[in-house]
């Protein structure tokens, strides 16, 4: 889509003046983002997912009872869940919350491409909540963004500004709720469905429930921590040095004291690490890879049997077309001379720069795909590994082409 389009989904306003104002830098109340969206998930199949295992899903009570039957102002509670979990909850002061619903309804997963005016490769996933009157999970602060798209019912969303690292957090809870929340002016807004919330990194928020089925759909993006970042980089270049490459010193001099490191130590040291480090080459291959890691270890399934090359070719002549698999993460890197790298689920491959976009992109996965170099190769090896599948209709159909 054109950058400078206006987009009803961030209220009229182009992906550009959105990226220019506001992200990462204010929220955005959007009225209607969505008009009349409709939930494509009902309060019962979230129930249901969040009792299949496999699945990341919480329970948050704020009334709840410690293990010794006391009371307790929070208590938070992972699933699988069954039905006498929710038949014992209350009235109201509750909510569930599930992971990655984007990965197991389709329905969802069509909601990400309309935020693909954003790097795709930034998406995390979708995080759907339910709850009744009064639920929330206390006033909180996320270090990534977020869109919170109202699905059904009414949430009350209030803001209270940016939130430093050392804010101080109830202790005791597997939530990060903080102590204190004070609720900036202007900074209280309800809900409807449709309507939506941004939020950069770093703000604090509370939503709370002023509705029977409240339903909030909490779109999230990967943001690596630098921590994460240093020490998963580092693994994946470890991986690749030699053991030769070591500690040297050939320009050493007699040492003034015996026990003492010298700065000429330290800046040997110092060079080698930063010149180990600093491999562009390297840093585009581990950064292409972690950044489409897998959300989940067992995500994508693998096929059950290898793909032949003619029935890929045969089905896609006879009108099929391929799906990206819901929750997989497709990127690319253009290396000049019609070469890139594309990068799928944490692995890499080298390919046509035209089929590598084809693929990252949100083109249609038709016969047109066999016009690029090395497509049947490429394209059979991503169905291999699940990254790539057959719609549930057409895959009887793939198999007798």
């Amino acid at each position: 889509m054109p950058s400078d389009s206006p987009l009803t989904l961030l209220g009229g306003r182009s992906a550009r003046d959105f990226l220019r104002e506001y992200w990462q830098k204010k929220p955005l109340l959007i009225r209607g983002a969505l008009p009349d969206f409709v939930s494509p998930l009902a309060p019962e199949e979230l129930a249901g997912l969040a009792c299949e295992e496999g699945v990341e899903a919480r329970l948050v009570e704020e009334h709840g009872r410690a293990d010794d039957g006391s009371p307790r102002p929070w208590q938070v509670s992972h699933g699988p869940f069954d039905d006498a979990t929710f038949a014992r909850l209350p009235e109201r002061d509750w909510t569930l919350l599930v992971q990655a619903v984007d990965h197991y309804v389709p329905e969802v997963d069509a909601l990400l491409a309309r935020f693909h005016f954003l790097p795709r490769w930034r998406l995390d996933d979708v995080m759907v909540s339910y709850a009744p009157p009064g639920g929330s999970v206390g006033p909180h602060v996320d270090q990534y963004d977020v869109f919170l798209l109202q699905g059904s019912g009414i949430r009350r969303w209030q803001l209270g500004g940016v939130a430093g690292d050392d804010a101080p957090i109830l202790e005791g809870i597997d939530l990060k709720i903080l102590e204190r929340f004070t609720v900036e002016s202007g900074q209280d807004w309800r809900l409807e469905p449709g309507d939506m919330l941004y939020l950069p990194p770093g703000i604090a928020h509370h939503g709370v429930s002023e509705s029977a089925d409240c339903m909030t759909y909490s779109v999230g993006f990967r943001a690596l921590s630098a921590d994460e970042s240093i020490t998963s980089f580092a693994d994946y270049l470890g991986e690749q040095l030699p053991d030769s490459l070591r500690y040297a010193d050939p320009d050493l001099t007699p040492a003034a004291h015996p026990g003492e490191i010298d700065d000429a130590a330290l800046a040997r040291m110092r060079t080698l690490i930063l010149e180990t480090l600093d491999d562009p080459a390297q840093l585009l291959q581990w950064f292409g890879r972690a950044m489409t890691q897998p959300k989940y270890p067992d995500h994508p399934l693998a096929a059950e049997a290898p793909t032949d090359g003619d029935t890929l070719v045969a089905a896609l002549h006879a009108g099929l077309t391929l799906e990206r698999t819901p929750g997989s993460r497709f990127a690319c890197r253009d290396l000049g001379e019609g070469r890139a790298t594309l990068f799928v689920d944490g692995d890499a491959v080298s390919c046509d720069a035209r089929l590598a976009r084809h693929l990252a992109g949100d083109a249609p996965l038709d016969a047109e795909l066999l016009a690029f170099p090395e497509a049947t190769g490429i394209v059979t090896g991503l169905l291999d590994r699940g990254s790539l599948g057959w719609p549930d209709e057409a895959e009887d159909d793939a198999e007798d082409a």
